[in-house]
């Protein structure tokens, strides 16, 4: 992986729940991505109404976006996302769409964790402490907290938080308990993809708060190995175990 990747930010619009599934089914349903990309233009011409060529543009950029995430490049980890889609009732995919937007996107990550830690010290989020935190991490930079908010919206939009009286405070939704051994391994990996070194340990992978939507049962590295061949475990002790990317993986991410 090229560290360049994990300081891009890269999403620069809303992304919708229902967008992904969207072009997840259509990718299913054996399009390719000139097809899938046409198709999404007319689905969304009702959400952008406007002549403007700005925001015919946003169209745009909002497909590439989608497509990213679900189409390009192909690769062996989107190939088992959709899989995993068809496995999965539909109450269920917005996690393999998280796994799969926070691999391709690691900004989304980057926002999930100061989300995640805000609602575990106190219950709450709030927008403007989130953008500080990432402004101390991407720069002091305008954009950067235009599209934390993107990134806010997006959550939102997903149901994995709530708006509380106080404005641009935010609190959780209920978490979704996941205890099937291949997503969690799935979400491990994305977990990894979003990460410069592509290692980390099984227990702060499960435990981080880039999930926070989920309850995510704690298995063991063994079970985790196989359930993902792109995977390796270093073991350190008795219950201290290292996941990484294989080396071959590394520089496909995701």
């Amino acid at each position: 992986m090229t560290r360049d990747r994990f300081m891009q930010i890269g999403l620069d619009r809303l992304i919708r729940l229902d967008w992904l599934e969207r072009t997840a089914s259509l990718a299913l349903a054996g399009n390719d991505a000139n097809s899938i990309k046409a198709i999404l233009r007319e689905d969304l011409k009702g959400t952008f109404r406007s002549e403007r060529s700005d925001v015919r543009g946003s169209i745009d950029k909002t497909i590439t976006i989608l497509l990213r995430t679900w189409l390009i490049p192909p690769s062996p980890f989107r190939e088992e996302g959709l899989e995993l889609l068809k496995r999965f009732p539909r109450r269920e995919h917005f996690v393999i769409h998280w796994g799969m937007v926070m691999a391709t996107y690691p900004f989304w990550s980057g926002v999930a964790i100061q989300v995640g830690r805000l609602l575990r010290l106190q219950g709450t989020a709030a927008a403007a402490h989130v953008q500080r935190r990432i402004r101390e991490q991407y720069g002091e930079r305008e954009t950067v907290s235009r599209r934390t908010r993107y990134v806010l919206r997006s959550f939102l939009d997903w149901g994995v938080i709530q708006e509380t009286g106080a404005k641009g405070v935010y609190s959780a939704e209920a978490t979704l308990a996941i205890d099937d051994s291949r997503l969690i391994a799935w979400l491990v990996e994305a977990s990894l993809y979003a990460r410069a070194n592509g290692s980390a340990p099984l227990k702060d992978l499960i435990d981080s708060p880039s999930l926070f939507p989920f309850r995510i049962k704690l298995i063991q590295a063994e079970s985790v190995r196989a359930a993902s061949p792109r995977l390796d475990i270093l073991r350190h002790g008795l219950d201290d175990d290292l996941v990484m990317l294989r080396k071959t993986d590394k520089r496909g991410a995701p």
